[in-house]
């Protein structure tokens, strides 16, 4: 028997993306290849919450099946003045080809629209959310109309 999976919900974090701003390298040997620039967004939870710095980028490369791999770089400044740096990779798909299609056009795509999941990391060298450093977490994300939306868990 596999045993349950147990987790809490840590925060939602919204990002503000610069898609006209995206730096296009093309079709390259491993699928095509795209950095976008996060410059900035919110995180809201229990233990977590504050800003998302300007500075960090979601590298994406879209594989010749359609699939999309997730790698972003963040760094976080909570409500009371830490410094958290956060990683993240993933894929994102789309359901059908009427999703593909919306999701090249920059649409909002909800929840139950999307395969969005990526597995967040955190450091920090801030006693008060030293607890991060170990945590793991996973998300549930979307496309909102400025940016990624996700919802993370923390696996207990």
């Amino acid at each position: 028997m596999i045993e349950q999976l147990n987790w809490a919900p840590l925060f939602v974090m919204t990002l503000q993306v610069g898609y006209d701003r995206a730096q296009r390298f093309g079709t390259t040997p491993i699928g095509y290849r795209a950095c976008f620039p996060v410059d900035g967004g919110r995180v809201e939870g229990d233990r977590l919450r504050g800003a998302v710095n300007g500075g960090g980028a979601d590298w994406i490369t879209i594989r010749s099946d359609g699939v999309m791999m997730i790698d972003v770089r963040l760094t976080l400044t909570t409500h009371d003045g830490a410094l958290i740096g956060m990683t993240y990779t993933g894929l994102a798909r789309a359901k059908d080809a009427a999703h593909a299609e919306r999701f090249r056009n920059r649409e909002v795509l909800s929840f139950e629209e999307t395969f969005l999941h990526t597995t967040p990391r955190f450091e920090t060298g801030d006693a008060r959310y030293s607890w991060l450093n170990d945590v793991i977490t996973v998300t549930n994300g979307m496309r909102s109309a400025t940016g990624g939306v996700y919802h993370v868990f923390e696996i207990l």
